[in-house]
């Protein structure tokens, strides 16, 4: 989505995985969230964040998700360090991309709390009061969310100054579409959003790089 100089021919093999890996991250944790959605009783996406989803007694299977797709991010960060080599955003993108990954492997270890009557058999309605995991969840996914509308923007940069129209607005678009505020109506669907979005991001930033012809 931005103009980059190759890596060198010593750290291409490297770098050629790590952005392998930071494309696989995406559909991995979207097509993991689906399948669960689909399998889980009582699961329902209008009521329930997909963070939800790591609770009970298959709550592993989120958790995992979500450790093994910020892992993947961190991998992602490692080739755009090694791919971006100059311009706006050169260093700053491959950090706050890190950030969104680590950010995710958090929010995988620190679990969100049940409530709204999943999983199965948990009363309806909110939590009373949020457990320390469930705060330092919240806390890592808008620290993540975040890191990645700011790594968007600074890409946004690039591709304006290089006079690239179409990167730069689906970039800017991506950015926006992270900082608009949580409607408390709309959260769970909200958040869905943000996650097909970002990991659309992160996957087309990594694909776009790979490419043998990416401009230099």
């Amino acid at each position: 989505m931005a103009a980059a100089i190759a890596p060198s021919s010593r750290a291409a093999r490297p770098t050629s995985r790590a952005l392998i890996a930071g494309a696989l991250a995406g559909p991995l944790f979207l097509v993991s969230a689906v399948a669960q959605m689909a399998m889980r009783e009582g699961f329902d996406i209008t009521r329930h964040p997909i963070s939800q989803l790591a609770t009970g007694g298959l709550g592993w299977i989120q958790i995992a998700t979500f450790v093994l797709t910020g892992l993947g991010c961190v991998a992602l960060a490692v080739g755009l360090k090694h791919s971006i080599t100059e311009g706006v955003g050169r260093r700053t993108v491959p950090v706050f991309v890190a950030v969104f990954g680590v950010g995710l492997v958090a929010a995988g270890l620190f679990p969100m709390d049940p409530e709204n009557g999943f999983p199965a058999g948990t009363p309806e309605g909110p939590v009373a009061r949020m457990s320390w995991h469930g705060v330092a969840h919240s806390v890592a996914a808008a620290v993540a969310f975040t890191a990645l509308a700011i790594a968007a923007v600074m890409m946004t940069v690039r591709c304006v100054r290089r006079r690239a129209v179409w990167p730069a607005v689906l970039n800017g678009a991506v950015a926006l579409v992270l900082l608009v505020p949580m409607s408390p109506d709309h959260m769970s669907l909200q958040i869905a959003l943000n996650g097909l979005v970002a990991f659309s991001w992160t996957t087309a930033v990594a694909v776009s790089v790979h490419r043998p012809s990416y401009p230099a």
